[in-house]
């Protein structure tokens, strides 16, 4: 299996320290990796950006696993439905041009007072629209499970088949599946034939010692991001899973802890090429 990482997982160093996202691209040199993920809202000016990065890519023999899109498909308003649509489409443009014909989605997440059945219809219309451009550049969207109306496995699997098309499929978030309460093992199995996509990250439990940090769950429980191998995901399980089903696919580390990443990062990507070999962290 191939490892990458997501620029994601340098959040909080690319505030920090104003990284653009050729900074990244020359920081992930010095790690282990075959390839990157991007995301859009790190560029500065795109235009200008874009050529230097797909140099630095080849120069460093890195591949873009993926291309993350930041669309929010459940907005009220059909000019603002038409804008994120138009993201995507752009999204999809910009992964061509890096060489890499896998998307990374959002469906989008209810808002205050907004009904269930109707945020799902906005994303079902939506990502048909998407598709079909999509399906014509040969780049496959995959949908994060995120959230409260895609973020559980038997949602996600009820809008691929609503959606019907085989150029939508499943980004496979291995954390996420906790924060609402779906057993990751679980939904790897409800999902095995539609992942185009992985997203390789941990949570544990927060503690009383973490204070107010942590993403929030359903109901009053948080989750602290973690170094995978410190928290509850049974990683060991779904890597050999993976490499029974998907020996070609990407794991694409996507770290949200607390820990400075320049250091956390190598621990992970070096964790994860042992669970690939088989053993223990």
């Amino acid at each position: 299996m191939k490892v990458s990482v997501s620029m994601y997982s340098f959040h909080s160093v690319i505030q920090k320290e104003k990284w653009s996202v050729l900074d990244f691209c020359r920081h992930t040199e010095t790690l282990n990796l075959e390839g990157v993920e991007l995301l859009d809202f790190y560029w500065k000016n795109k235009e200008e950006e874009l050529p230097e990065v797909i140099e630095c890519l080849k120069n460093s023999s890195l591949t873009v696993s993926c291309y993350d899109a930041s669309n929010d498909f459940v907005k009220e308003t059909v000019e603002e439905r038409r804008s994120e649509i138009q993201k995507v489409m752009d999204a999809v443009d910009t992964a061509k041009q890096l060489g890499t014909h896998c998307v990374r989605v959002f469906c989008g997440d209810l808002k205050p007072g907004m009904d269930y059945s109707v945020g799902k219809d906005w994303i079902i219309s939506s990502l048909k629209e998407c598709a079909k451009y999509a399906e014509s550049q040969g780049v496959v969207l995959a949908i994060e499970n995120h959230g409260l109306l895609a973020g559980k496995s038997g949602q996600v699997k009820e809008i691929l088949a609503e959606v019907g098309s085989p150029a939508v499929k499943s980004t496979f978030d291995t954390g996420n599946f906790l924060l609402v309460e779906d057993d990751p093992l679980s939904a790897y199995e409800n999902l095995k034939n539609d992942i185009a996509h992985v997203h390789f990250k941990d949570f544990r439990k927060r503690t009383a010692a973490d204070g107010e940090r942590g993403f929030k769950g359903l109901g009053e429980k948080y989750w602290i991001g973690v170094i995978p191998g410190d928290g509850e995901v049974q990683l060991a399980e779904i890597i050999s899973k993976l490499k029974r089903d998907h020996s070609e696919m990407w794991l694409s580390l996507e770290y949200e802890g607390d820990k400075d990443a320049k250091v956390a990062v190598p621990e992970a990507v070096n964790r994860i090429r042992k669970l690939v070999m088989g053993q223990e962290v």
